[in-house]
């Protein structure tokens, strides 16, 4: 074990994104705070964080959630006007 220190933080992500995130951080029964890291460390070292058999798991809760945002739309996201 790698002993770390965590921080608090409060981030803005899309509804559905969060949704599917959550729902596979339970299916792994790791806390999404555990889940972001592992992607985010994978992404990091240019690893893909996922088996095939999460990526469909994904894919899957991705229907649930009607999220059909695609990686390539990345820095094209903006928020709706309230």
């Amino acid at each position: 074990m790698v002993e770390i220190e965590r921080v608090q933080t409060g981030i803005r992500i899309e509804k559905r994104l969060l949704k599917v995130l959550k729902g596979l951080a339970e299916l792994k029964e790791l806390s999404l705070g555990d889940l972001l890291e592992g992607i985010v460390l994978h992404a990091f070292e240019g690893k893909a964080p996922f088996s095939k058999e999460t990526l469909l798991q994904i894919a899957e809760r991705k229907k649930i959630y009607g999220m059909s945002l695609r990686a390539s739309e990345s820095h094209k996201l903006r928020e709706k006007p309230k």
